[in-house]
This record gives structure tokens, sequence and C-alpha cells, in this order.
């Protein structure tokens, strides 16, 4: 792609230097003003497509320690200097129509053949310049090449002017090449117009028309998006840089957050290929969340945590009890501040009302070297949960039992088969029930974990 714009702004360089020449010489020999006045017009397009070729090969450069989006704005300075110089040419050139006109001063101007060839040809030039242009500059997004498309398409409507110009000098009517002037100079102004307003809006990161509406259209289809705070967009170069402040629930884990900003920008860009999108999330309260999401929220924010959650509405007043993990070594004053802490935080949240009470339980021990206990260990165990089991209804068919010796104590982990009809409650009831008989019998177990499936 950059190789395109390079090669279409190079060719440009070479199409205006010709037109150029070309026009300066038979406007010279046949004193046309409007002849001469579009050999000057040619002579800015030839320093501007120099300029564009220029500018198109430092707005390829990639962002760098200095230009942290890129080197894309160099065609908008280079666009904005071009359009400076169309302004001080059309003035020139209608002062001298002008004095033409008012005060007959000036040379006869004569229709040569030549004149009119010239013309004829530089037309087509500029109609196949300007389409090619054209089309480059809408596939690559190059403002500077845009602007090169736009001076050769004002130049053949131009060029028209001068052609109608010359045709009225050869009917005798002299008035018409001066005439013919101020059009091309009118030409000019409306090119240049339209290209500075456009590029002073890149210049200052005005956003592109629309663009806000789009991408907050694409946002609200994106699951897990509540609202969006802010869209901002600017566009440097090809690159549509798009600044995005979204909200999402504060429940929401942040695996599933990272995953919603992923779909969020890979939307953005399957409809805007030309975004670089960067997207911030900001956690929000809903209407609807739960008593119990909420604590989970404050606890999870204060990286503690909790289980055993129970919340219950006492006489109108709400009454909330938890299981709270701490590190087992700390002192009973710590844990309890810890405990203090999260409680006063519940009460912020909930309100002042509010009964909390806080159970401290020892966090299970992380890391913990072990090894498998000897297979005669095992095999006790074993039957000891198979004889527990056979005492509690709904409950059979110990398996896959792993026992480990660890330096705090054996850890116990099995597999049991219960009635796939009971409630979560039941089951977590008996599977209990089995563990702490298993701990009653073995003392040196320190922690036994139990997994019921469907019989």
């Amino acid at each position: 792609m950059q190789a395109d714009k390079e090669r279409v702004a190079l060719t440009s360089v070479a199409a205006s230097g010709g037109l150029t020449i070309a026009k300066a010489v038979v406007g010279l020999l046949s004193g046309s003003l409007a002849l001469l006045s579009e050999a000057a017009h040619a002579a800015l397009d030839f320093a501007a497509t120099v300029m564009t070729w220029y500018a198109v090969r430092i707005s390829g450069k990639p962002a760098d320690a200095e230009h942290h989006y890129g080197h894309g704005k160099v065609e908008s300075v280079t666009a904005l200097i071009e359009t400076g110089l169309l302004f001080v040419l059309s003035g020139f050139v209608i002062w001298e129509a002008l004095k033409r006109l008012l005060l007959a001063e000036g040379h006869a101007v004569e229709a040569t053949i030549w004149a009119f060839a010239v013309i004829i040809v530089s037309i087509v030039v500029d109609f196949f310049r300007a389409r090619l242009l054209y089309r480059v500059a809408k596939e690559t997004t190059s403002e500077a090449l845009e602007a090169d498309a736009l001076h050769f398409g004002s130049d053949m409507w131009s060029s028209i002017a001068v052609l109608a110009g010359l045709g009225g000098v050869a009917l005798g009517y002299s008035w018409a090449d001066s005439a013919a002037a101020i059009a091309v100079a009118l030409f000019i102004l409306v090119a240049g117009w339209r290209l500075g307003r456009r590029t002073i809006e890149t210049l200052t990161d005005t956003a592109p028309e629309g663009s806000a509406e789009r991408i907050s259209a694409i946002a609200r289809r994106v699951s897990g998006i509540v609202a969006i705070e802010r869209v901002r967009a600017r566009a440097v170069g090809a690159t549509l840089f798009v600044d995005l402040v979204v909200a999402v629930s504060r429940t929401l884990p942040l695996d599933r957050v990272a995953e919603i900003r992923a779909a969020l920008t890979q939307a953005i860009c399957a409809e805007m290929p030309e975004a670089e999108v960067d997207v911030a999330i900001e956690p929000r309260a809903l209407d609807d969340e739960t008593v119990l999401e909420r604590v989970m929220v404050i606890a999870r924010n204060r990286a503690l945590a909790v289980h055993h959650v129970t919340v219950h509405s006492i006489g109108g007043r709400l009454s909330i009890s938890l299981d709270l993990e701490v590190d087992g070594r700390l002192s009973l004053g710590q844990a309890h501040e810890i405990a203090d802490g999260l409680e006063a935080a519940v009460r912020g949240e909930l309100g002042a009302e509010v009964e909390v009470e806080t159970h401290i339980e020892p966090l299970q021990t992380s890391s913990l070297a072990g090894r498998d206990a000897p297979k005669e260990r095992a095999a006790e165990v074993r039957a000891a949960l198979a004889a527990i089991v056979a005492d509690i209804a709904f409950v059979s068919q110990i398996h896959d039992v792993r026992v480990r010796d660890t330096a705090d104590g054996e850890i116990v982990n099995f597999h049991c088969r219960v009635d796939a009809t009971l409630i979560v409650d039941e089951v977590h009831d008996k599977v209990d029930e089995v563990e702490r008989e298993l701990r009653r019998r073995f003392p040196v177990i320190k922690r036994v974990i139990g997994h019921a499936e469907p019989r």
C-alpha cells in the first residue's frame, strides 16, 4: 500500500512537470493571460506534487519515540502549505485579469493551434490523473494524494475555462481571455477552500463526521457493556485513533472484563479497519445487583477470601454473616482488624444499620509440599470411607481415594456416588458427614475433600 502511494505520487510529479513546461511555453508565445495563469497554476501543482511525494514517504514511517501517533500529519501540513499557495496564486491572477479588463492593459492574445492543443492535452491528462489519484487516496486514506487529486480535478475544469477563453479570442472577443483567467482563479479558490477546510479539521483533531456515532453503535452491540462513557476519535494520516471508555458490571471477573475489551476492539476494527482502538473499562454498580454480589465485590476489592455468605432480613433489618479466611499465622488481633475493616466496608456500602457477623477461619495452606502415603495407608483410609458411607443413605461407591503426607498432616481426596435427585444442600450435608467421621476416626488427617458425582 505504501509503495502504491509513493509510485502514484511520483508519476504525478512527472505529469505536473510536463504540463507546466508546455503551458508556460505556449502561454508566452500566445500572450494568453488565462494560459499563463494556468501555467502558474501548473507550476504550483508541480511544487505541490513534489511536496506530496515527500510527505507520502515520511508519513509511511512507523511511530517512534518522538512521534507516538506516527507521522501521518506530515501529509496534512503539506496540504495546508498547498492551500496557502493556491490562495496567493488566485489573488495574483484575479488582479492581473482585472487590470486587463478595466484598464485595457496587457498584450494582445493570439489563439494559436498550439494553445488549443496544449489545453486539450492538459484536460485529458488531468482527467485520468485525478481519477487515479482519487482511487488510490480512497484506498490508502491519504490526505496528500487526495489534495493532489483535487488539484488535478480543478486543473481540468480551469483548463476547460481557458479553452473557452481561447475560443472567445478566436471569435474576436478580446475580453474572453481575461474572463477565463478569472474563472480559473475562482476554480483555484474553490479547490483551496475545500482542501484547506479539511486539512485544518485534521490538524485540529476534528473528529471525522459520524465516527463517534458509528463507534457508539458498534459498542452497544457488544455483550457485557452497560454504558458508553466517552468516545473520542481523530484521524492521523490513514489511521483513525479511537479513545473509548465503557462501563461494565463491577461483579464481573477480570478475565471476563478482558474478553469484553477484546471483543469490543475486534468489533470496531472489523467495521473500521483503519481504526487503532484504545479501550478503558470502568466498573459500574448496577441496580439489579443482589446483596450477595455486593458483599462478594467488597471482599474481592479488599483481596479477601470469603464464603458461606448468608443474607437474612430480621424484622426489616438486613443481617449478613460470612466466613472470612485469613492467614493462619496471624495473631487474633491482626485477623480481627481485617474482619473489622471488611465489616465497616459492608456497612458503608449497604447502610450503617446493617448487621454484619464474621467468622474467622485459617486460610488453607497453598504450595504445601507432600508425597503419596504408602499403599497400605491408602487402603486403610479407603476401607474406612467405604464403611462410613455404608451407614449414610443415598451415598455409595467410594473411589479415586488419594492420601498425601504433608508437614501439616494428611490430606485425603475421594470421590463418591450420590443420588442425582438430591438437591445441592442435601448433598453437601451428606459429604460433610463423611468428611467429619473420617477425621474423627483418624485425627492425623488435616483435611478431607470429597467430590460427589451423580448416581
